[in-house]
């Protein structure tokens, strides 16, 4: 059985997918864009903020599940520019214990959804 989690505090999606699908206790997440949902504007031009963003929209479907970051087993970060990693890898790490922090990789990609910079989807267990 599947549950979707959608919240007004991250984006809405604009294709034809959900922020979240929980099933069982795996919680699945849509790859999150540095949007902001309260104007629907992007943040762009400084990814370090753009990053940050992405965790934010990741924070807030995190919670609407009732998890947290403590919960996530595995991320998958696409960049437009890979020479912008240790920017974003600064960012990200900030949201994870070292010792404890998930699997992940991390790939560029020629595009991304509205062109953007970043995108980082996750997946959490209860």
């Amino acid at each position: 059985m599947k549950k979707i989690i959608n919240t007004t505090n991250a984006p809405a999606p604009i294709g034809p997918y959900n922020q979240a699908v929980l099933s069982g206790s795996t919680l699945y997440i849509s790859g999150q864009i540095p949007m902001d949902p309260k104007t629907g504007e992007l943040i762009s031009g400084d990814i370090k903020k753009e990053t940050e963003q992405c965790m934010q929209n990741l924070k807030a479907i995190l919670d609407e599940a009732g998890m947290g970051f403590e919960n996530v087993v595995k991320s998958s970060i696409f960049l437009s520019d890979m020479h912008q990693f240790t920017k974003v890898n600064q960012v990200y790490g900030n949201y994870f214990e070292a010792e404890t922090a998930p699997a992940r990789e991390t790939v560029e990609v020629a595009n991304l959804p509205k062109f953007v910079n970043v995108e980082i989807s996750m997946i959490a267990v209860k």
